[in-house]
């Protein structure tokens, strides 16, 4: 194929009175092709492929819409329907043309990098260990885009309240806010659509609009438009998490705050050596600035008094001053809760530590109230200690019947309560025939008690015991081959039953 330049360069050599065959000479091309050359001008053919005028048009956009947008299936329509002998490959490249098919991405655009423009929020999960035990948590990050200031919390689940409470706290310790808030098109922002077409969820634009700013959601499969928030995840793993003990989520939001807000604002950036605090200076000007009280975000919750003055709210009790039952407010804040009664707030406490539950609160200041909530669980933790010293076949009993399915508080209440009822040869007689045939039912383990004291008593008036009992322990320890036959063990157990009854 001879290039553009090569038959410009023929069609001037004739234009200037230079014969056929002394240019294909000159020009080490065929005089044949010269001479074509010369009668197209010195320009390229346009050549119109047959395959594009085989398929008409109409017909394509209505076989697409009738297939729902599956090529193949067109295809098959068309070879199979219309008698139309197409390659899938050009038909492909048909539909991207007519803009009917997914064509490639589209350009996007640069946005410079301006002080005071925007900031960019996103969220990710990372699995860790607090305190030894595996946990998956949230990670919200703010990040300012020019001055690369970062504002890092974790979180055990993520709503759009607790998204309210995040901007809140960081905003307010920046004291500052970009106009835009880049965000993608799954945050709990956006209520639908993507990009430019993204709709906010009405609550979170109200919100927003008390700090200065607005929710802008990038296009699709533009993530690189915050590509500072996604840089700093990365930093997250590779910076934050490796090499640190958290003992709790205290512990951890503590050390996320002290890593973002002093660490990484004094750490010059790797290529630029931009130091997040010096450019945050610089780039205040240009941000919204915040008032110094603005209100934090709460939700509210109705609940009930109990019959001892008691709320009940997350799983703990909060003590309602006053004497009379009525219903109560409780707002919810990211670090505590108030009580409103009758529009007065009554009561203010400090959000309970992470994992604290079933415990009771009382005003600071204020003695303990006497009376305690009438549904609050009671633990059991003194009656598992004692059990689980008496032996260690309890303890390994224990191991097994709390991971049986049972109630754990009330399986060790009613245990413990078995083994004062009896003396301490039955009842480790029971729990290790228990452990044995792997029997966690309570009601269970008081027939094979009261059977072992049968035995016993049995044994002291001189009467022998039954062989039967004596091939069934040996059949279970594998000394017997033969089942034997355990219809007078079974008959003591119904009778034993019957009895009780």
């Amino acid at each position: 194929m001879i290039d553009a330049d090569k038959r410009q360069a023929v069609f001037l050599l004739h234009q200037e009175g230079m014969g056929r065959n002394q240019i294909a000479r000159q020009l080490r091309i065929s005089p044949n092709t010269v001479e074509v050359i010369i009668q197209q001008k010195g320009e390229r053919p346009v050549r119109t492929r047959q395959d594009k005028i085989q398929v008409d048009v109409d017909l394509l956009k209505r076989l697409y819409r009738e297939c729902d947008g599956y090529a193949q299936r067109v295809h098959e329509k068309l070879v199979e329907d219309e008698h139309l002998q197409i390659q899938y490959s050009t038909l492909t490249r048909l539909l991207r043309e007519l803009g009917l098919s997914r064509s490639r991405e589209p350009r996007c655009e640069r946005v410079p990098d301006e002080p005071g423009a925007e900031m960019q929020h996103d969220t990710t999960r990372y699995a860790m260990r607090l305190g030894g035990v595996p946990a998956t948590l949230v990670a919200s990050l703010l990040y300012l885009r020019y001055s690369k200031r970062r504002y890092l919390r974790f979180y055990r689940m993520f709503n759009r309240f607790r998204m309210k409470c995040f901007l809140h706290e960081a905003l307010m310790f920046w004291q500052h806010a970009a106009p835009a808030c880049i965000i993608d098109n799954t945050n709990l922002a956006r209520l639908r659509g993507t990009g430019k077409n993204a709709v906010i969820v009405p609550e979170m634009e109200a919100f927003a609009q008390q700090y200065g700013f607005r929710f802008l959601c990038h296009e699709i499969n533009h993530a690189n438009r915050k590509a500072g928030e996604e840089r700093s995840f990365w930093t997250v793993e590779t910076n934050f998490l490796p090499g640190r003990q958290f003992q709790s989520l205290e512990d951890l939001n503590q050390q996320a705050f002290q890593w973002a807000t002093v660490r990484m604002e004094h750490r010059p950036v790797a290529k630029s050596r931009l130091i997040p605090a010096q450019a945050f200076e610089h780039e205040r000007h240009g941000l919204v600035k915040l008032p110094a009280h603005l209100p934090a975000p709460y939700l509210v919750h109705d609940r009930d008094t109990d019959q001892y003055g008691y709320a009940a709210f997350d799983g703990n009790y909060y003590w309602v001053p006053g004497t009379s039952r009525e219903e109560v407010k409780v707002f919810e804040y990211a670090d505590r809760v108030k009580i409103y009664q009758h529009s007065q707030c009554v009561a203010e406490y400090a959000i309970a530590a992470d994992g604290i539950r079933n415990h009771v609160f009382s005003p600071a200041g204020m003695p303990r109230p006497a009376r305690q909530p009438n549904n609050r669980k009671q633990p059991a933790q003194e009656e598992e200690k004692r059990l689980r010293a008496m032996s260690a076949t309890v303890d390994g009993y224990l191991n097994f019947a709390l991971h049986a399915g049972v109630q754990p508080q009330r399986f060790l209440r009613e245990l413990f309560a078995l083994s004062c009822r009896v003396t301490a040869a039955v009842f480790i007689e029971t729990i290790e025939r228990a452990l044995r045939y792997r029997i966690s039912d309570i009601e269970t383990l008081r027939r094979i008690a009261r059977l072992s004291i049968s035995q016993q008593e049995f044994q002291l008036s001189g009467v022998e015991v039954d062989e039967s009992f004596r091939q069934r322990e040996a059949y279970q320890q594998g000394h017997l081959t033969d089942a034997p036959d355990l219809g007078l063990y079974d008959q003591m157990l119904d009778d034993q039953k019957d009895n009780d009854g």
